[in-house]
Parts: structure tokens; C-alpha cells; sequence
């Protein structure tokens, strides 16, 4: 069982971990067992370009005590820079993976955020999927200082092992580091729209795209408010062409 955490590799200035599904697991479940509240964080691309505009979230991943390489611009950029990555390691896989460990485990696990609702369904069919699973709690709630009591009143009642949080990036990042060690979880993980992706609220994009490394295609098609958001994977292209050639 992996019990230490790789070295990480630098894209832009941000630690990126060179883990694999297995060998998160592991770690996770070090995690778990040792008790102390640990926060992993996801990145792709975007999030790597909007921590460079802003320092709080920039530094919320420096800290982090992984940072999963989700988003093949990263798998890129690292083969460019001559330190390659094991594989992609996304939230939206992983959660499932994660509670098939919980389940034979007899970790708990916490699902807060989204839409009203979402994280009770997901729960659900996280539970059909994996017998055994011990959902201790779920909950929507928000981001906000006002939710935070109560938020954190219903997961120190649920103590659980791993909470999941789908807040979105940044917010959930910043949240989870801002939270943790009131909270004391073992483990924290920013989950994006991963519970959207599970009851089917958002479709994620279908298997043959995604191997052809075109999700972020079909994010644009299906959600076309994120254009903008999208202009951030040519400018981190060219940063990492520049920084190479410095």
C-alpha cells in the first residue's frame, strides 16, 4: 500500500501529483487511517489559469495535500516538460472508485453541495451501485459564513471518514482549506459537478470522446456559458510553450 505522497511536478508553478487511481486510493486510505484532515484538490487547465489570477485559490493548491492531474492539457504539458504523468485521474471516475473502497472499507462518506436535492440522489445511487457504502449524510447547502454552522453541525454529528464536496472550483477548494481542521474529516475532496454527473443532471460526455481526449468538446457544446471559461486552454498552452523555452 502506497503511504507516502509522491513528489509532485510543477506546471506554472503549482504541485501536480503523479498519482494513479490505485495508488489514490492507497493514500486515501492512509489518510483515513492516520486521522488528520486532509484536503485533495483536482485541476485541469482552467483551474491552473484561474489560480494564476487569483493568489487565494493559488494558494489553496500549493497547500493541498494532492493535487489530481484531471485534464489531459496536464498530462500535455508535463510530457512537454519532460516529467510525465502516470494517467489522467479525474473526480468524476474516481468518486465511484472511492466508494467501492468505502463500501468494502467501512468508510463513511458525507456529500455536500449542488442543487437541492442532488446529493441525497447521489448518495442513493452510489449506494445501489456499491452495497454496503455508508453514506453518513448529505446535505446542499452553500459556500456562505451564514450555512457554515449549520453545515458543520450535521458533519460533526455524521463523522464521517471522507466528505465530498461539490461546490465548484474554486469555491469548494477554498472552502474545504478554509474549513477543515474545524471540521477534522480525514478527507476532503472538491468534486465539481461529479453528483450532477451521477443522477444524470449533466450528462458527462460519452466514453469514445473522452479517450479521444474531447471532453472538453462537449462541455462547450453542452454548456455553451463556458466559452469563456474555455479561452483559458489556449492561454495555458502558450504558457507552457513560453515557460518551456525560458
Amino acid at each position: 500500500m502506497t503511504t507516502t505522497i509522491p513528489a509532485p511536478i510543477s506546471i506554472l508553478g503549482f504541485p501536480i501529483h503523479p498519482v494513479t487511481y490505485a495508488s489514490l486510493l492507497d493514500l486515501v486510505s492512509f489518510f483515513v487511517e492516520d486521522g488528520s484532515p486532509r484536503q485533495v484538490c483536482t485541476a485541469n487547465p482552467e483551474f491552473l489559469m484561474t489560480a494564476r489570477r487569483m493568489p487565494a485559490f493559488a494558494a489553496v493548491l500549493r497547500q493541498a495535500d494532492i493535487v489530481l492531474p484531471d485534464g489531459v492539457g496536464l498530462l500535455w504539458a508535463a510530457k512537454r516538460l519532460g516529467r510525465p504523468l502516470p494517467e489522467r485521474v479525474t473526480g468524476s471516475d474516481g468518486i465511484y472508485l472511492l466508494a467501492a473502497r468505502a463500501a468494502q472499507e467501512g468508510w463513511r462518506m458525507y456529500l455536500l453541495g449542488s442543487a437541492p436535492g442532488v446529493a441525497e440522489r447521489a448518495g442513493a445511487e452510489l449506494s445501489r451501485r456499491h452495497p454496503g457504502l455508508i453514506i453518513a449524510g448529505s446535505f446542499a447547502g452553500s459556500p456562505s459564513d451564514e450555512d457554515y454552522p449549520g453545515i458543520a453541525a450535521g458533519i460533526r454529528k455524521a463523522q464521517p471518514h471522507i466528505l465530498l464536496v461539490a461546490y465548484g472550483a474554486p469555491r469548494q477548494d477554498l472552502w474545504i482549506a478554509h474549513h477543515k481542521q474545524d471540521l477534522g474529516v480525514p478527507v476532503s475532496i472538491g468534486v465539481g459537478g461529479a453528483f450532477d454527473h451521477i443522477v444524470g443532471v449533466q450528462r458527462r460526455a460519452p466514453h469514445w470522446l473522452i479517450r479521444l481526449n474531447l471532453e472538453w468538446l462537449w462541455r462547450l457544446a453542452t454548456q455553451p456559458w463556458r466559452w469563456r471559461r474555455q479561452l483559458d486552454l489556449p492561454r495555458f498552452v502558450w504558457a507552457v510553450l513560453v515557460k518551456k523555452q525560458t
